[in-house]
């Protein structure tokens, strides 16, 4: 059982990001030929077939706006895959994408960088030490290849 819970993309923020993403652009939903896209929906690897879409997407602006953080330059946004439309979101057992190497970025409550650390993959051991940080309010998994953001975890 995890005792630190991905956090996916909410399902309100989804729904906006399906009509234009955080750069404002509309979105282009495509068929998806050969599927292992990281949906940030559902947590999960996008199988052959499934209609997706690359959209833009400001994870930490938007927790700011629901937490009062001030951001300011470590704000940043990146492209993230989710489906075109509406889908029952994770079916979690264990930490999704636990699949290769990942950077575990660390934020205050005031959404500032405190910190990452590369790990083998994640899991509630590597979750336990970046919160052993009492300063620590959020952590961001990141693939390392690209960057790119995966999900979030809060402090249980």
């Amino acid at each position: 059982m995890t005792t630190y819970i991905p956090r996916p993309v909410p399902p309100a923020v989804l729904k906006e990001l399906r009509v234009a993403d955080d750069a404002g652009r509309p979105m282009a939903p495509v068929t998806d030929d050969e599927g292992g896209a990281p949906l940030r929906c559902c947590l999960r690897r996008s199988a052959p077939g499934e209609r997706i879409a690359l959209v833009s997407y400001a994870p930490l602006r938007r927790w700011a706006a629901r937490t009062g953080a001030r951001p300011g330059a470590y704000d940043e946004q990146g492209p993230v895959f989710i489906h075109a439309e509406e889908c029952a979101g994770p079916d979690l057992d264990g930490h999704p994408f636990a699949d290769a190497h990942r950077t575990l970025r660390r934020y205050s409550a005031e959404g500032h960088i405190l910190g990452g650390e590369l790990v083998d993959a994640p899991d509630d051991d590597a979750f336990r030490k970046a919160f052993d940080d009492p300063a620590v309010a959020l952590v961001h998994v990141r693939a390392v290849e690209y960057g790119c953001f995966l999900y979030e975890v809060g402090r249980p």
